[in-house]
């Protein structure tokens, strides 16, 4: 059983909780889309070309898909307080670093440190709240959680147009030093220091096969589309990926305690969790990459309008925190879920009907839609995972589901850059029109795949979810 190192939660460390999972979050997913908005001004300040900020893209994103693995054995090993506390830290300092870098590559190291932090705050968060709360209370608290991973994308383009336009690129690292010193304070005040009492080796064969194995598969999607890379590289690269991770694969059946413990996937409601979250986000998650390119250079709306109008998905994500625990207690995860992918697919393909012409309380009124029925997505997916886990298997579902779902935020991206450049060929020289006409297409695709993705939550059964969903109550907003 996980021991904790200090007194019993108090119930103001239990209603600060969420709160303080939600500010790590928050920053983290606040981040890259923020950074998107500003990297035509910051090569233009570094005097590099734009394309060679992609590294500084990519370099988060490897860094998270090495380290987010060993989150689940650092937990146990030295506290959920303290490795979450230190993560905060690590990516607040490397803000900081980023602020002040001087050339291209500075920059992209001082991400890779951004990146070490970001990836211990998503799983040791969710383990933290596993941990602390009931499974009947879990629904109420996941929700509260998933807000900031989506009002973070939705509010990164409005705010880095705002600081592009009026202030200079670094304010957009310095804005997360304030956020992280108040968290930094308030998690060692109030966060538990979750921790197993006989903890194993950390498996350093396995790290070595699945941290290389997962960050080529990265980057692979990172730099996908660009004329870098010819197919068959990007053949050779995916193919060696794929035998890294299958030697892994055979590794964690002759290792008595693996880095991840693959095993998991014999719970059902793990499996479909997970395979729902990959598969699911297919289609949907590409969609914050398809819209502004549809509203800014198809409509002609500047950043500022563009992020206004993606605005209402966050208002719709906070609103469902009240609402999610009862759509679950009523209908069950299986009904939810499959009326719920099928009710995002027809959405997508709704959003390929906005054209000029479209009035704009309509593309607000199904902008703030889209975001409520992607909040109860994600926040279904995300608690189905631990229905039917165990308090020693927490850490290690926690882990797998983290790594999941950055694979799946990459290949969501990796999804629509293929449909758009399928569907606009020649993308820097199209028209508005030509523009229209493709984003439209790619979200047509997108759309049929995401209603195609309904499938795999057809293996749940009746009452599968019950124990998080059940008796689920709001917890208090103090």
């Amino acid at each position: 059983m996980p021991a904790r190192d200090d007194m019993a939660l108090t119930d103001t460390a239990r209603r600060l909780l969420p709160w303080l999972v939600a500010v790590g979050f928050f920053m983290e997913s606040l981040d890259t889309t923020i950074l998107n908005t500003a990297v035509p001004a910051i090569a233009l300040a570094l005097k590099v070309p734009p394309l060679s900020m992609k590294a500084v893209l990519a370099s988060y994103t490897l860094s998270l898909a090495v380290f987010i693995p060993i989150s689940g054995w650092m937990a146990n090993r030295f506290g959920t307080r303290r490795v979450f506390a230190s993560a905060i830290g690590i990516f607040t300092f490397g803000s900081f670093l980023c602020g002040i870098s001087s050339n291209i590559h500075w920059l992209v190291a001082c991400r890779i440190l951004q990146g070490c932090g970001g990836a211990l705050m998503l799983p040791v968060g969710r383990l933290t709240m596993v941990r602390t709360f009931p499974k009947s209370e879990l629904v109420s608290a996941m929700s509260f959680v998933a807000i900031p991973g989506l009002i973070g994308p939705m509010m990164g383009p409005l705010l880095g147009g705002l600081i592009i336009a009026y202030f200079h690129w670094s304010v957009i690292f310095f804005v997360n030093i304030p956020i992280g010193l108040a968290g930094l304070y308030m998690v060692y005040r109030h966060l538990p220091n979750y921790r197993e009492k006989r903890n194993y080796p950390l498996d350093i064969v396995g790290l070595v096969l699945f941290g290389s194995g997962i960050s080529l598969l990265s980057y692979v999607l990172e730099v996908f589309g660009e004329t870098s890379l010819s197919g068959r590289e990007m053949l050779g690269l995916l193919a060696i990926s794929a035998a890294l991770l299958a030697t892994y694969g055979l590794h964690t059946t002759r290792t008595l305690h693996p880095l991840l413990r693959l095993g998991l996937v014999r719970i059902r409601t793990f499996r479909v969790s997970i395979s729902g979250n990959l598969f699911t986000r297919l289609g949907i998650g590409g969609i914050p990459f398809l819209l502004p390119l549809l509203y800014q250079v198809g409509l002609g709306f500047t950043p500022i309008q563009s992020g206004l109008l993606i605005m209402p998905q966050a208002l719709a994500a906070m609103t469902l925190k009240l609402t999610m625990p009862l759509i679950l207690r009523k209908f069950g995860y299986r009904r939810v879920l499959i009326s719920n992918t099928l009710s995002l697919g027809l959405m997508i393909l709704l959003f390929s009907t906005i054209e000029a012409h479209t009035p704009v309380w309509m593309i607000v009124l199904m902008a703030f839609t889209f975001g409520f029925l992607t909040s109860l997505q994600y926040t279904s997916m995300s608690t189905l995972a631990y229905s039917d886990v165990n308090e020693r298997e927490a850490s290690p579902a926690s882990t797998i589901a983290s790594t999941i779902q950055q694979i799946a935020v990459s290949f969501g991206v990796a999804a629509a850059s293929l449909a758009a450049a399928l569907f606009i060929p020649d993308g820097l020289h199209a028209t508005a029109s030509e523009m229209i006409r493709g984003i439209h297409l790619a979200l047509l695709a997108l759309g049929a795949l995401t209603i195609l993705s309904t499938i795999v939550f057809n293996g749940l059964k009746d009452g599968d979810g019950d124990a998080v969903s059940r008796h689920s109550t709001e917890l208090p907003s103090g």
